[in-house]
This record gives C-alpha cells, structure tokens and sequence, in this order.
C-alpha cells in the first residue's frame, strides 16, 4: 500500500464544485488582484476568527514581520520565540530588522515555554512571538500576563493552527496580531503561497493594508511600502475551503485519535499530548524516538512500506547555516527541550482525506518496527 503524507488532490475533488465556481467568478469579473473577492474572504476570515479584521498578504513569513513592522518593531529591538519550529518564524523577526531571541519549549506541547520567558526579558524587549506548533496552542493565558506585566507586544504565529483553540480563548483572542500561511499543505491551503493576519487593532489593520500594497491607500500616492498581497484567485479558493475548515479538522483529529489509540503501547517513541481544554488540531502527528539514532531509520523503514512518513525543523533554527546571522540572534538559557524535539520527530501522515486502511497500515507497519527495535 502506498501512503502520501498530504491528501491535496483529493480534497480538492471534494470541494472541485465550489473551487472552480469562485475561481471562475474572478477570471470572468476581471478584477485580480485587491479585488472583491479578496474582500469577500477577508471578512469571511475575520468573522471566522472572531476578530474584526483579516488582511491578507502573499505569504505566511511576510504576514509576521508585517505585523512586527506595523508594532514599529525594528532594528534595536529584541523579539522571544523558540527555535524548533519552522525557519520563517525567526526569519520574519531578521527581515524586520529586530533580533530574534530563542528560550526553550514545553517539553509536552513542543510550544514556547512561558516559564523561560521572563528570564529572557531585557529592555530591548518588545514582543513574544509564540508559535502553535504542530496545530496545538502555546498557554496564551500564561504569555499574555507576561506580556502585559513587562509592556510587551505579542504576534501569534498561527500557520499551523487554524481552527484551534485553548481553555477559554481563541486564537487571535490575546494578542496583538495572529498571522497564519495559507500554502497548499497547511490545514486551510491555497494552491500556492498566500497569508494573512487577523487583528481587533484597527491600526495595525491600517497599517499592514498600507504596507502590502507600495505603502499606498489611494492611486498614484506612495510611502514607504512593499509588495505583498493575496490575490483574488487565491481569496477564491480559500472562500471556498474555509466552509470546511472545521469537518476536516475534526477528520483530523479523528484520525490523530485512531493512531494513538494503535500506538499507545508502543515503547520505542513518545506520542504527542493534548493539554486538557486544548483543542489540538493535528496539522501534523508528530511521534517523537527516543533514541536519536533511531529517527532517520523509522523514517527510512517508513518510506520503503510505501508510507510518505517525513520530518519537520529536523534542525533547530539556532543550529542552521548563518546563524546568527551576524548577531541577529541569541539563545537565553539551555534550549535542549527544542533541540532534542528538533533531533528525534517523526511526522506520520495525516490529512482529512485519509481512509482508515491507510491509518491501519501506517499503525502497523510502526508497530513492526517498534516491535523489531525496542
């Protein structure tokens, strides 16, 4: 049996009807780019995010540093995230011209530890960048009352997270910005790049519109600005996903249950937790080895079953080339939480489409493994 890590051409059979009718109403109003159906899906998205606005950019990593930009966050700077998550996160800080400090993560979520965050606080200190790794939610009650007692301003990056949720708040709820990518693997996925950032700050909201477009808000009349918006094509087919957002992630979760119900007993890797109250939306099932050593073997053994399985910021982001990018960067305390994260996960596939023979084959042919290395 073959098992692919993202299901893209089946969902888009799926929901072919609805893609097709909206891609096809902006090819035939000639309208393209800051058109109304870009419109149309920014409201779709705030209202689905509950906050009263969504902008949306040409990118995930450009929604972040946008949104620092708009926080007049810049050279000078410091900006706290954690180093095991995709590189954009501290790139986005970097191209904002802030430096990126790096303190551990929670060795159960994989998300930024709030307990290391104070320690990192300087008076350069102006923002938290946490992260929703993995579609889990990093403890927003926790960040937000740091936030609030040192001044600080908080960007969510919630790429990987849409839909999720914590006890008693909502993504986007407790910070400044919340941004999220939209491209094609991503629960919401476009068929290419695309990003946005939902706010309640109607300047911020002023700001980035005015950012993305050539620092313009009127024709012919520029400031400084960039060139960063999500076309109408791409508003089109995200309108359509969104309406199902929720039933694929509860396909999701459905499908992350059915693994760790088969793999529960197994003693060669850990699987990942749900905090009690946390609405863990699976963009990735992450297993972890315990031993690191046996990473790249499961991983290989995997692929020759024919199971797509992968490995995701399988270099923490302080251990890439370059860093730290001409002291761009540092790290306040020991980060050996994200680092064996970083050394040790494995990504089984999953995707709403998923049929339970597949599931089934994949729990098996892990335990096979499991059995014949633990």
């Amino acid at each position: 049996m073959k098992v692919e890590f993202y299901g893209h051409v089946r969902q888009y059979k799926n929901v072919q009807k609805e893609i097709d009718a909206n891609v096809q109403e902006v090819l035939l109003s000639g309208n393209y780019v800051q058109g109304p159906m870009l419109k149309r899906f920014e409201g779709e998205f705030a209202q689905y995010s509950s906050t009263r606005y969504a902008v949306g950019v040409a990118n995930g990593t450009d929604a972040i540093w946008l949104a620092l930009m708009a926080l007049g966050i810049g050279p000078g700077d410091e900006v706290i995230t954690h180093p095991n998550t995709f590189f954009a996160t501290a790139e986005a800080i970097w191209i904002a011209g802030a430096t990126t400090v790096f303190v551990d993560c929670d060795p159960r979520t994989k998300c930024i530890d709030p307990a290391k965050i104070e320690a990192a606080i300087t008076p350069k200190t102006k923002a938290i960048v946490p992260v929703h790794l993995y579609g889990q939610c990093a403890d927003m009650i926790a960040i937000k009352k740091i936030a609030d007692q040192h001044g600080l301003k908080i960007v969510e990056d919630n790429a990987q997270a849409i839909g999720a949720a914590g006890p008693g708040f909502k993504i986007g709820e407790l910070s400044d910005a919340a941004t999220t990518s939209f491209i094609i693997q991503k629960n919401l996925g476009t068929f290419g790049d695309g990003g946005a950032l939902v706010t309640n700050n109607a300047d911020i909201d002023a700001k980035v519109r005015k950012l993305r477009n050539h620092g313009s808000t009127a024709r012919n009349v520029h400031s400084y600005g960039f060139n960063s918006r999500l076309d109408d094509l791409h508003a089109g087919v995200l309108s359509a996903k969104l309406k199902q957002i929720d039933a694929w992630n509860d396909n999701r979760r459905k499908w992350a249950a059915r693994y760790t119900a088969g793999l529960k007993d197994c003693q060669t890797f850990t699987l990942p937790t749900e905090l009690p109250g946390y609405r863990h939306v699976f963009h990735l099932y992450v297993i972890e080895t315990k031993k690191a050593e046996h990473r790249d073997k499961l991983v290989d053994f995997l692929v020759k079953e024919g199971i797509d399985a992968k490995t995701h910021y399988s270099i923490a982001i302080h251990k890439q080339a370059g860093y730290p990018w001409g002291k761009g960067a540092r790290l306040v305390g020991s980060v050996a939480n994200a680092e064996q994260n970083a050394a040790t996960c494995v990504s089984l596939p999953m995707f709403p489409e998923l049929r339970p023979d597949e599931v089934d084959y994949v729990i098996a042919k892990v335990r096979e493994w499991d059995k014949a290395n633990g």
